[in-house]
């Protein structure tokens, strides 16, 4: 890990960090989240009885369409040709709330983070969007980076 904000430079401004030097490497990020709910709201979502449609379908695909705009949202992420983009949406029943972990991978020149971690948080947004109407007091907890590999830090995991 460094020990300097890369996106400030000598003079502490914040800038893009130029990553043209860099070696491509096979790269990859997982992150999770839980979004939790009422007991009630979870029911209609596993049952499939959302007059919206299928809460984990379209958040799904936008967990996707968010990891590939993610350069658009955080000002100084690099766009990133990502390769796979791995959604998985789960209930847990015991604890009425949804588990979403994302996985993203790209050969590139840095890494994809940022892509995963935006892809978990659209992911419960758009769930509370969707469910909104039922249940106001839904909380997204819990969103953080799992691990990550590929460029020169290699390996890390929490």
């Amino acid at each position: 890990m460094s020990d300097k904000l890369t996106h400030l430079n000598d003079r502490g401004e914040a800038h893009m960090v130029d990553v043209g030097a860099k070696n491509i490497t096979t790269r990859e990020a997982v992150a999770e989240g839980r979004i939790l709910m009422q007991p009630a709201t979870l029911r209609l979502i596993l049952e499939g009885g959302h007059k919206k449609g299928d809460v984990f379908a379209v958040a799904r695909i936008a967990a996707i369409m968010a990891a590939k705009r993610t350069a658009d949202l955080i000002p100084l992420c690099h766009p990133i040709a990502l390769t796979a983009v791995e959604v998985d949406l789960s209930a847990e029943e015991h604890s009425a709330a949804v588990h979403c972990r994302a996985t993203v991978r790209t050969a590139g020149q840095t890494g994809v983070e940022m892509e995963a971690l935006t892809a978990v948080q659209v992911a419960l947004l758009t769930i509370y969007d969707m469910c909104k109407a039922l249940d106001r007091g839904m909380t997204i907890t819990d969103v953080r980076l799992l691990s990550k590999r590929g460029g020169k830090s290699g390996e890390w995991k929490l």
